[in-house]
């Protein structure tokens, strides 16, 4: 007997194409992040970063939100659209850098320092987000603390990495929460410069969650849409990318002449590269069961929702200036 989760053996693109007749029936829209697995990128109606994906879900006017990314962007696109059904092809598609920031300890950490702004990195629970004065993301993290009076302390968290490169770009002293993102501090060193080496007419371009003495190797740091325009826009015939893995299809579609080699990592494996296996978590398959039974859906307790809307809508409007 074939239950809820299993579907019969069938292609890629039949899964597809079913997707395809899926979104139009229920007026859904697919939200992808840049890491996740080429199938799912080849069906979302938008890829992007963190901050991309927070505008196209704040705008958008489908009745069904599927996001294939992890938990804390569902929770995020339903904090901004509380009437509309979020689903998330599977819960267990979580985040090391979330997971990083246990509410409770945070809340203690806050209350010991009471005249802080509190700037949480969006890769946090919505939990955290209530906690928060406003939200970042890695593109709009340098002009949201350039938004803050010089005479504000800033609290900075759940990434440490991140935090400490945001206090170098931007000259302010921050007490940063001791958090990181497992696929981020993976990276090599040594294999990177080794690889480096190997081609000499590379640039190395680094996501800011990546610890301290990669981003000082790096020719650019940014987030992975800053990282994808500066592979387009920089006359180098060579790259080597430091962050995860899955952003390298929709590099290779934007930038056909150059050559992208993902940066290794501590640990060999089979593509010597950084992937986050939360982003992994889901599938084609998994995507296509959630759209069709229209489950697992994200549901925000609405006191919760509205501590966690404010920051990010105040986020977002700093972005659009």
């Amino acid at each position: 007997m074939i239950t809820k989760n299993i579907i019969p053996a069938t292609t890629n693109q039949e899964l597809s194409e079913s997707i395809f007749k899926l979104k139009k029936e229920k007026n859904a829209v697919i939200l992808a992040h840049y890491y996740q697995e080429t199938a799912i990128q080849d069906v979302a109606d938008y890829i992007g970063d963190s901050l991309g994906l927070s505008q196209q879900a704040a705008t958008t006017d489908a009745d069904i939100i599927v996001f294939a990314g992890v938990h804390f962007m569902a929770e995020t696109a339903k904090i901004l659209n509380p009437t509309k059904k979020v689903l998330l092809p599977d819960l267990n598609a979580g985040c090391s850098l979330a997971e990083s920031c246990p509410p409770d300890a945070f809340k203690k950490f806050i209350l010991q320092h009471p005249q802080h702004i509190v700037v949480t990195y969006i890769n946090c629970s919505a939990e955290i987000k209530t906690l928060s004065n406003i939200v970042c993301t890695s593109a709009n993290a340098e002009k949201i603390i350039n938004s803050i009076p010089k005479n504000k302390p800033i609290i900075f968290a759940p990434d440490k990495n991140l935090g400490k490169y945001l206090m170098h770009k931007t000259g302010r002293e921050m007490l940063l929460w001791n958090g990181a993102c497992v696929v981020h501090e993976a990276f090599a060193i040594e294999k990177i410069l080794a690889l480096h080496q190997k081609y000499p007419k590379a640039h190395i371009v680094a996501h800011p969650e990546s610890e301290e003495h990669i981003l000082k190797i790096a020719h650019y740091v940014g987030s992975t849409t800053g990282m994808i325009n500066y592979v387009k826009n920089t006359d180098a015939p060579e790259f080597i990318i430091a962050t995860e893995a899955g952003i390298l299809n929709q590099m290779a579609k934007e930038v056909t002449n150059k050559s992208l080699i993902p940066a290794p990592a501590q640990e060999d494996n089979h593509c010597a590269c950084s992937e986050c296996a939360y982003m992994k978590v889901n599938t084609l398959e998994k995507l296509y069961l959630c759209l069709k039974d229209e489950s697992p859906e994200i549901i925000i307790e609405e006191n919760i929702r509205k501590k966690a809307l404010a920051p990010i809508l105040k986020m977002l409007e700093i972005s659009s200036l």
